[in-house]
């Protein structure tokens, strides 16, 4: 009987550009595409504002003062983001900021010095966040009600604390750190807090059990109720985590400004929501990215800032920044409709 031959082995070595693609390719191939949009965007203001004012807009002075303004409210967006992502909303994170913020430069707060006024702007906006997250999660209250409630409290509140006065900071601690000689490198403390939050929000989203129950609570809560998890409690510690990040925001704007004034924090919630959405965050839940976040609030950034050095007037920019959302949501809803 005729034994089968089998066919001959082929020694030859292959080429290395077929067998191991390109590490760049790859990058490519995995890069969202919404991100590089993102970027795209950005480094064409960036160019329209070199065009316009090179010498004022390239100056590394105003370069330093639009991170930092991105800072403090790219703060509130991280935890906006998680809170969107989740199915939810958050009306009244600019009047938690405001609260905190003036709560934590009275003087008897600021008796106990640097780490007395940290800690107060921390309590104070998770205390906020508690109550919104009890009301929403054990409540049964729409986010939308909940927090705007808690905007028109948390601003009266604010306002009752000055009584309309700003409340300066005497602590030379807290000013020093809005001073140059504070810089790290070039670089701003309030950045360098920034890009913290910004990484430890990016970890606990995309690589923690918390991020990827956010993701299926804002997905399909009944069934991520039915799997096992509490919903309840997810949306509580979401609006924890939102109440924190603005504590923190508030701390970071009485270092920029070394004062706490009832006005703080005016429109942080339309801003954060907007860039959340720009970035790619589905206002319906169930997908969001920190990274599209902060590349929304440095666009919006740039752009009032663009616009100011150009003399434009506020109400323009307010019209641009309308138009940005509009965009960005038809082109969300025509990528759900082809997806």
């Amino acid at each position: 009987m005729t034994q089968p031959v089998s066919p001959p082995r082929d020694d030859t070595p292959k080429l290395s550009s077929q067998a191991d693609p390109s590490p760049w390719r790859a990058v490519v191939a995995r890069a969202d595409v919404r991100t590089l949009s993102l970027l795209g965007v950005l480094a064409a203001l960036i160019l329209i504002g070199g065009i316009t004012k090179p010498d004022e807009f390239l100056d590394t002075r105003n370069l330093q003062l639009v991170l930092t303004q991105a800072s403090v409210i790219g703060v509130v967006t991280v935890g906006m983001t998680f809170v969107i992502t989740s199915g939810g909303i958050d009306l009244s994170v600019g009047a938690i900021v405001a609260l905190a913020s003036v709560w934590a430069t009275t003087v008897a707060t600021q008796d106990f010095g640097f780490v007395g006024v940290l800690f107060t702007a921390v309590l104070v906006g998770v205390g906020c966040g508690l109550v919104n997250g009890v009301l929403i999660a054990y409540g049964a209250m729409v986010p939308f009600i909940a927090t705007l409630a808690m905007l028109a409290s948390a601003r009266g509140l604010a306002l009752q604390i000055t009584d309309g006065n700003t409340q300066v900071v005497t602590i030379d601690g807290i000013l020093d750190l809005g001073e140059r000689d504070s810089y790290i490198l070039g670089i701003p403390p309030l950045v360098l807090m920034f890009a913290v939050v910004t990484i430890i929000g990016w970890l606990v989203l995309n690589r923690t059990t918390f991020g990827r129950r956010t993701v299926a609570v804002g997905g399909n809560a009944e069934a991520t109720r039915l799997a096992g998890i509490d919903v309840r409690r997810q949306r509580l510690y979401l609006y924890l985590l939102s109440g924190l990040c603005c504590g923190i925001a508030a701390f970071m704007l009485i270092i920029l400004s070394g004062s706490g004034q009832n006005t703080n924090g005016n429109l942080y919630e339309l801003d954060a929501i907007a860039a959340a959405i720009i970035g790619g965050t589905l206002l319906s839940g169930g997908r969001g990215t920190i990274v599209g976040s902060v590349l929304g609030v440095l666009i919006f950034t740039t752009i009032t800032n663009i616009f100011a050095l150009n003399n434009l007037q506020s109400d323009v920019q307010q019209i641009a920044k309308g138009a940005i959302i509009v965009a960005a949501v038809l082109v969300q809803r025509r990528t759900a409709n082809t997806t």
